[in-house]
């Protein structure tokens, strides 16, 4: 029997990561005494790794995937094969980003503003990199954590991630550009991307995976409508593609199913009742396989 090796990141993306993976199907089970929590699949074994270097380990060999922050892949410089994005987070949906930030009162309001100055962040070899970029020489050291309290006692800006804004704005600092953005990116180690068994169960599990995010925010909804109202549903009920109808046994009424956005559902069932659609049922969805 074969068995794939995952690296699941530890730390802010370790909860989100395995309650995305139970909606895909697979119960991951930690305990914060060890660092190889346990999968109800003989065929998978997981370590949980720090996102930061995820790439090593999958570069090494340590790992056949791991899913690591596209920012972390970038710094360590690694040879590995990117398999496939999923946009999301502990907070939200969207691409977190990099950003160059400096106290509100600074007098800084461009990277090359930035000539000779000093910058703090955990992203030393991207920030590096877009200094270079830009034709800008200034000296970038590593933080150690708490990057935002570092302005103005040790440096005039810092390179640090963000989701929403809002601690750096509560660290009265301002966000002048964006050095990079990054999404949770599947990685494959490259000899285990080239086996045959490990691709399949790698492909597997990216589909899946991306069927569970897919589903995210989308609810089914059942009902049954007569036909004399069909026309007027159809024209109110949105879907991805056209809804599914079916004949009742009883001459004249139909049954419907869509899929839509959960929070269009609000709005639209009280109307869907008013033009006489009956036993309407909304469910959640685990996953939505395109």
């Amino acid at each position: 029997m074969g068995v794939l090796k995952i690296g699941i990141p530890k730390g802010s993306m370790e909860e989100s990561t395995i309650s995305l993976f139970k909606k895909a199907g697979y119960t991951i089970t930690s305990s914060s005494r060890s660092y190889y929590p346990q999968v109800d699949d003989e065929e998978i074994e997981a370590i949980l790794l720090r996102p930061q270097e995820m790439a090593l380990y999958a570069e090494r060999g340590v790992i056949d995937i791991g899913l690591a922050g596209r920012d972390w892949v970038r710094e360590c410089k690694v040879d590995v094969v990117e398999v496939a994005e999923f946009i999301y987070s502990r907070q939200t949906n969207r691409p977190a980003r990099w950003v160059l930030a400096v106290a509100e009162d600074s007098e800084i309001q461009s990277v090359h503003d930035l000539e000779g100055k000093v910058i703090f962040t955990e992203l030393v070899e991207s920030t590096k990199a877009y200094l270079a970029e830009n034709g800008v020489k200034a000296t970038v050291k590593f933080s150690h954590g708490a990057t935002e309290v570092k302005i103005p006692h040790l440096c005039e800006a810092i390179v640090d991630i963000t989701e929403t804004g809002n601690s750096l704005r509560a660290n009265r600092l301002r966000i002048v550009e964006t050095v990079m953005e990054s999404v949770t990116t599947m990685i494959a180690h490259r000899q285990s991307w080239q086996d045959e068994w490990k691709r399949n169960k790698i492909e597997n599990l990216k589909m899946l995976l991306a069927g569970a995010l897919k589903a995210e925010g989308k609810v089914g909804l059942k009902m049954n409508i007569a036909a004399d109202n069909l026309e007027d549903l159809i024209q109110i009920l949105p879907s991805m593609r056209n809804p599914t109808i079916s004949s009742l046994s009883q001459e004249g009424w139909y049954a419907i199913e869509t899929m839509i956005d959960q929070h269009i559902c609000r709005d639209l069932i009280p109307e869907l009742r008013r033009i006489g659609a009956e036993g309407i049922i909304e469910y959640t969805l685990n996953k939505v396989i395109p």
